[in-house]
């Protein structure tokens, strides 16, 4: 059953993707309030990934909101893609960091799915460090992560969550085809 938290944290989430999407500013502040509020859903699920990835959230949701009103030297942060060799050095890291965190979970706690939880977690970390300086390729990682995240959430029974997820999987490759003619504009 759809409940009040899972409606009222999927409200939040939404309008910071959205937002997000549409480079406003104000993704920064609704992300996380809906975090927050996630936080506590995947705590009741048993999801301990995802409650320890809203925590990041919430802490890169303020310094990216100050990142992106700050920008570069007091000018607005640019839409810019990121380095190969940023990305060659990530996707490893990111897989090993998924082994190791989903061990922890699987040996020492009751965590349903742990491997795959792990995998949202680290690569929501990636994608979300990459979207708070503003690179494109952030929108291919949350492709990735809402691949894994939709089967996961449903299969907990949090069925809105993982419908609103299908969606931010379209939001995101909508999403990155905007920020590339972005970056193309960008001085």
């Amino acid at each position: 059953m759809i409940g009040a938290l899972e409606i009222a944290a999927n409200v939040g989430a939404s309008a910071a993707i959205l937002l997000a999407g549409r480079n406003s500013v104000h993704t920064w502040w609704t992300g996380i309030i809906g975090c927050a509020l996630f936080g506590v859903l995947f705590y009741q699920s048993n999801l301990y990934a995802d409650v320890a990835l809203q925590g990041f959230f919430i802490v890169s949701g303020i310094v990216g909101w100050m990142e992106w009103r700050r920008g570069e030297q007091g000018s607005e942060l640019p839409i810019t893609h990121a380095s190969v060799r940023s990305l060659a050095w990530l996707v490893p890291a990111g897989v090993g960091a998924t082994a190791a965190y989903g061990a922890l979970l699987h040996y020492f706690t009751n965590a349903y799915a742990p491997f795959i939880d792990s995998a949202v977690l680290v690569f929501s970390v990636v994608a979300q460090l990459l979207l708070m300086r503003r690179k494109v390729e952030n929108w291919a990682f949350w492709i990735l992560v809402n691949t894994v995240a939709v089967p996961l959430y449903a299969s907990r029974g949090l069925y809105l969550t993982a419908f609103l997820y299908a969606c931010y999987w379209v939001n995101a490759i909508v999403s990155w085809l905007w920020w590339r003619r972005l970056a193309r504009k960008a001085p």
